[in-house]
This record gives C-alpha cells, structure tokens and sequence, in this order.
C-alpha cells in the first residue's frame, strides 16, 4: 500500500504540473494582442477552456481518492490539502485568461484597435508572479512564495493606474464608454490572476511550514 500511494501522488503532482502549465500558456496568449500578436491566439484560448475544466475535476477527484484510500496524515496530508486548494485557484486563472481574451476580442472588434493603455509590463508581471507560484509549489520554496507578495502590491499599483487613466478617457469620450470598460476590466482580470497566484504562495507556504498565511490578497 505504501508503494501504491506514493505512485498515487507522483502521477497527481504530473497531472497538477500539465495542468499548470496549461493555464500559464492560456494566460500568456491572452495577453498577446497587448504586443500586436495574431488573433488566433485570442480564439484558442476563448474555445480550449473547457480542457481546463476537465482537468481540474480530475485532479480534484483523484485528491479525494488518495485521502479516502490511504488517509495520509503529516506532510502529505498538508500537500494534497494544499493541492485540492490550488487546483481550483488554478482553474479560476484560466477562467480570466478567457476573459481577457473575450474583453481584448471585443475591443478590437468594435472599432478599438490601438490600446489607451499599455498592459505589457502589467501582464509580464502577473505571468512571472504566476510562474514563480507554480516553481515555489514543484521546488517547495517558501522564500520564493514569499516574493510574490512583494510582487501583488506593484500590480494592484498598475491596475489603481489603469483605472485612473480610464475614468479620464471616460471623461473625454463618453461614446467610448463601451470599449474604455472592457479596456479596465482588463486591467482587473489579470489583478485576479495576481490575487490567485498569491493564494497559491499562501498555500505552499502552508505546505511546507504548516503556517496558516492570509496576506488580504484576496
């Protein structure tokens, strides 16, 4: 039996790793047209969400198999703990790449080519703090979780930014209300993924320390 649950939570951290990378991949294509990419990858993201959803389920339910079936206790009680907890972290950021790429699509099909606000250094921001969750959960590396923190205040910063060069445009053109809404709403999605990835710091730390960390992040 001991030799069965190790397996077990080998082919889970597999399952979680794929998955994770999945959804860093989504996110990343969201955030291309902010760099003059393709559209293509807009329509992959919006139409592939459903892969997400399924993974996420299965990994749910294979963390509840291995608790129900070997009832592990100490360290790997706290990972799979942990893990049913990221895993829907996870699954949220990929329901806000798509979102992203559906505000971006709208954007640009209603007459709003050129972006009032440049969204680059805030989407490379979020997808290092969402890579760097991810390494701190595979390498269990509690200083590395803690650097996120540091990284959710300067994009909370960015979005406070983007949402006052919006309430200007709104100002000068009210016609435009539309599109200078999905423009900030942007803006607000990827400070969710930045919310989430911290979730995930918070919950590694409790993994490898068993510290309970609320950082107000959420």
């Amino acid at each position: 039996m001991h030799h069965n649950f190790h397996n077990q939570l080998e082919k889970l951290r597999k399952n979680f790793l794929e998955l994770g990378l999945m959804v860093e991949d989504r996110v990343r294509k969201a955030c291309s047209a902010f760099k003059g990419d393709e559209m293509s990858d807009i329509d992959m993201v919006i139409k592939s969400d459903y892969e997400i959803d399924a993974m996420e389920i299965e990994i749910e339910e294979e963390c509840l198999k291995i608790l129900a079936l070997y009832q592990p206790v100490a360290r790997d009680l706290r990972f799979i703990i942990a893990l049913i907890k990221i895993n829907s972290e996870i699954e949220r950021i990929g329901d806000y790449a798509v979102q992203i790429a559906q505000k971006v699509r709208f954007v640009c099909e209603h007459g709003c080519q050129q972006f009032p606000i440049d969204y680059v250094p805030m989407s490379e921001k979020v997808l290092t703090m969402l890579k760097m969750s991810l390494d701190a959960l595979v390498h269990k590396d509690v200083d590395l979780a803690h650097r996120i923190f540091i990284l959710d205040d300067e994009v909370d910063s960015l979005r406070n930014r983007a949402y006052d060069t919006i309430k200007e445009l709104l100002r000068q053109e009210p016609d435009l209300a539309g599109c200078f809404l999905n423009y900030y709403l942007i803006a607000r999605h990827l400070e969710r993924i930045a919310d989430r990835a911290t979730n995930i710091a918070e919950e590694v730390i409790y993994m490898v320390e068993g510290d309970i960390v609320r950082g107000g992040h959420n």
